[in-house]
Order: structure tokens, then C-alpha cells, then sequence
């Protein structure tokens, strides 16, 4: 089978999977990123790898029509991690799917990873589906691939579950079995789209219990949350913290050594090991 990738490195394991299943490129949809937090130096090398063009602007219905003028219409638009909602496809090329970091429809939306932690979920799961022309994630159900979650799950373990969950579903069921997939997908049901974070999910609440901001902390991970400490504004990306009885009020700074520094929560304290006064975004690097 032929295929088209659209994407960056965060599912870019799905292209590597196709093309080691004997799927055949033909070419690279991606978009500009920081080299911070988005990345797409790995698809890239694979797009060049395989001698196949590369876009970086979104696709419009003249991509896909000049794709299936020299390939005809037997190959497949492959869609993980990409921004743009991609419209016009049906009659003009086989097969368009999605896969998505959730066990759709919970998580429809463009980053569902963090919500999972905060929200406690014991489960949760990738999906292929088939590519809505109207909404994100809507498509009928092609695949699906679920997992349990652990109660110390972090950003970064998920992030890599569901990774090498879409690179199983890929070289598997749709590789394998797409046609077949495609007959019989099922129809997702209800479920909700879940809305870019913003810096107001990211802060840290001191009001809160121990194991309340911890979970942040973790939900975030190297993307970081924030916290006022000492009327400052600071970038945590790592912390531990204990319950204990006290009478300090939440938010105190009750001890700080060196760069660690120990804050009052409603039923214990945080220590913040890892922080900076500068997010990484802006400092452009990832060392602290």
C-alpha cells in the first residue's frame, strides 16, 4: 500500500511502522515546529530516507488530487499528531485515517495526554478512525488499543505508551488489515472534545492537597507548570512532597536549600526540586 504521512516526531513511529510493515511513501505532510516541545527532525530524515516530497504548509484538496494523479487513487492518507483539519478526501484517495493518543470518543481534541493524569483515568488508550471531514477525532472506529494507567503515571511514561501503542496499531490491524478495518468500522458514539490546556491548568494551587499538585506536576512533566513562589512566578518541572499536619498557610515557603525549595500544602508540603525563572520555551534549551 501506498501511503502519505501527515504529522510530526510525537506519532511520527507510525510512518517508521508503515513503511517496516512494506507499506510504500510517498510523501511528508508536516508543519514548522520549536525544536522545544514539537519536533519533526525525525520524519523528516525518514521523508528524505525514502526520497519522498515534503510539505510543510497544510494540505489542500490540490494535494491531494496531485497525489492521486500520479499514484492513482489506491493508496492511503495517514494522519497522527497533525494540527489541520483535512478535508476533501473522499473520492479522491482510498483510504484517510487519524490515529489519536486516546481511547476515542473520551479525549477527542488536540492534546488529551495531560487530562488523562489530572482526571485520574485508571485507562486509557490509542485509536485509528477514520478521518472526519466535519470535527477532530469523530471518524468511525478502525482499531483500538487500550492499557491500564498507574496511579504514579507521569506525562512522559504515557507520551511513550501511547507512542509505541500507535506504532502496534499501525504495523498490525492497518497495515495488515485496513480493507477488511474499513468495511466494518463502527461508529464512535458519544463523547466530548477536550480543548488545548491552558496556563491556568498548568498552575500549581498550594490550597490543594499533596497528592492534588503532585498530580499536576506530573500530568505536565517537562512541559512544565507554574507556581508563585515568593511573589514570583516560577516553572517547576519536577517535585515530590509528604503529608504532615502543620499550621502554616498554603503557599508558605517553609524551608529552601540550595535550588530545593519546600512549600506549605493544605494537608503537607511540596518540595520543588527542579524550577526555573524562565519557561523552556523561552530559554530555548532543556537544561536546568
Amino acid at each position: 500500500m501506498k501511503f502519505a504521512f501527515a504529522g510530526i516526531d510525537f506519532l511520527g513511529g507510525v510512518f517508521e511502522a508503515l513503511a517496516g510493515a512494506g507499506w510504500q511513501p510517498i510523501k511528508l505532510f508536516t508543519r514548522p515546529c520549536d525544536g522545544i516541545y514539537d519536533h519533526n527532525d525525525a520524519v523528516v530524515a525518514l521523508a528524505r530516507r525514502h526520497r519522498v516530497p515534503i510539505q510543510l504548509s497544510r494540505i489542500r484538496v490540490a494535494d491531494i488530487e496531485a497525489l492521486s494523479a500520479e499514484h492513482g487513487r489506491d493508496w492511503a492518507l495517514v494522519v497522527a499528531g497533525y494540527p489541520w483539519l483535512v478535508t476533501g478526501w473522499p473520492g479522491r484517495v482510498r483510504y484517510a485515517l487519524n490515529i489519536h493518543p486516546s481511547p476515542l470518543p473520551d479525549g477527542r481534541g488536540p492534546y488529551p495526554l495531560f487530562r488523562a493524569i489530572l482526571d485520574s483515568y485508571e485507562s486509557w488508550g490509542v485509536t485509528a478512525h477514520v478521518l472526519a471531514e466535519e470535527g477532530f477525532d469523530t471518524g468511525d472506529i478502525l482499531a483500538q488499543e487500550l492499557f491500564r494507567l498507574s496511579p504514579e503515571e507521569t506525562h512522559e511514561t504515557l507520551l511513550s505508551r501511547c507512542q509505541m501503542a500507535a506504532m502496534r496499531l499501525a504495523r498490525g490491524p492497518i497495515a495488515r488489515e485496513l480493507p477488511a478495518r474499513w468495511r466494518a468500522a463502527e461508529p464512535q458514539g458519544d463523547g466530548a472534545y477536550w480543548p488545548r490546556v491552558s496556563d491556568l491548568d498548568r498552575t500549581l494551587d498550594f490550597r490543594q492537597p499533596v497528592d492534588a499538585i503532585l498530580r499536576r506536576v506530573r500530568a505536565f512533566g517537562a512541559i512544565e507548570t507554574l507556581a508563585r513562589v515568593n511573589d514570583s512566578r516560577i516553572f517547576v518541572l519536577e517535585a515530590q512532597g509528604w503529608t504532615e499536619a502543620h499550621r502554616h498557610v498554603p503557599g508558605t515557603v517553609v524551608h529552601h536549600y540550595r535550588r530545593q525549595i519546600v512549600v506549605a500544602a493544605r494537608d503537607g508540603y511540596v518540595q520543588i526540586t527542579r524550577w526555573s525563572n524562565i519557561a523552556l520555551l523561552d530559554a530555548g534549551q532543556t537544561g536546568r
